[in-house]
């Protein structure tokens, strides 16, 4: 993954843990107050994880677009409000049996968590990353 028009902040927090990023993602969720997925024409980005299937989601437009390269080039980045996400995203998700993969890089597939409980960590009170 190439990250050519991310800064030198967002370079860095690309290159934290999984948990340092995902303390972030939910940080910059709450204060923004939106979910970023990749579309392409038919749909949403899926991942596959062991057994699981996934979507990825990101903190901002710019982490998920430095994401859509190789296979994603022809995704584009997609703002999900929050209301949306938890009355629509969360229902469909589980009804689906599909994974949240938070803040994916190119070294790693983020963290893996059930709808839910990514749900109740975005209503949780801020934790600084």
């Amino acid at each position: 993954m190439t990250t050519p028009n991310l800064s030198e902040e967002q370079t860095v927090i690309l290159g934290l843990g999984a948990k340092k990023r995902l303390a972030y993602m939910f940080e910059t969720v709450q204060q923004f107050k939106q979910v970023w997925i990749l579309n392409d024409d038919d749909g949403c980005v899926m991942l596959a994880n062991e057994d699981d299937d996934c979507v990825p989601v990101w903190p901002t437009r710019e982490f998920a677009e430095a994401w859509a390269t190789g296979e994603w080039a022809g995704c584009s980045a997609k703002a999900i409000p929050l209301a949306d996400w938890f009355s629509r995203w969360t229902p469909g998700l589980e009804e689906d049996d599909l994974l949240i993969a938070a803040f994916p890089t190119e070294e790693d597939d983020g963290t893996i968590l059930f709808s839910d409980e990514f749900e109740k960590q975005l209503k949780a009170p801020k934790k600084k990353y």
